[in-house]
């Protein structure tokens, strides 16, 4: 695999990077902070704030820490413009729809893959020429691969 300059995470991923450290999407995180862009839409992050809000995560990490973890991805993370519009024209679309925003994503910031936990986003692998790789394989790259 050529070097991965951009790559996409899917909330899934993010979800557990922040809830379990050390764990493999924690690990693929901080691999991509490493070495790539992680590049973001208002989409995604809105997802990504909405999801750790959650009450139901309350017994894994307290609602500020989950926030704040938030904020740190906004900082660190690369945005892109990506349009309702945009979505709305991804082809081959996604079987769950709340997907396409990571795809129409992928375009709009010409990433290198795409790393994500979800099956939806994984059958559709590769899309587009893009890899869709779990963390695992992510963190499984040679360093050459997902290196800047």
């Amino acid at each position: 695999m050529s070097v991965l300059r951009r790559v996409v995470l899917d909330t899934s991923t993010l979800v557990s990077a922040a809830l379990r450290v050390g764990s493999v999407p924690h690990r693929a995180l901080l691999k991509a902070l490493g070495t790539c862009e992680i590049c973001v839409s208002g989409a995604t992050l809105n997802e990504l704030e909405h999801v750790l809000k959650r009450d139901k995560f309350d017994r894994y990490l307290d609602a500020e820490t989950r926030l704040a973890f938030v904020a740190l991805h906004r900082q660190y993370a690369h945005l892109f413009a990506v349009t309702d519009t945009d979505e709305l024209n991804v082809q081959p679309a996604c079987r769950d729809p709340k997907d396409n925003k990571f795809l129409a994503l992928a375009l709009v910031c010409e990433a290198d893959a795409i790393i994500s936990s979800d099956h939806d986003l994984l059958a559709l692998h590769p899309w587009r020429a893009i890899p869709v790789m779990t963390p695992a394989g992510f963190v499984a790259l040679s360093p050459d691969a997902a290196a800047s």
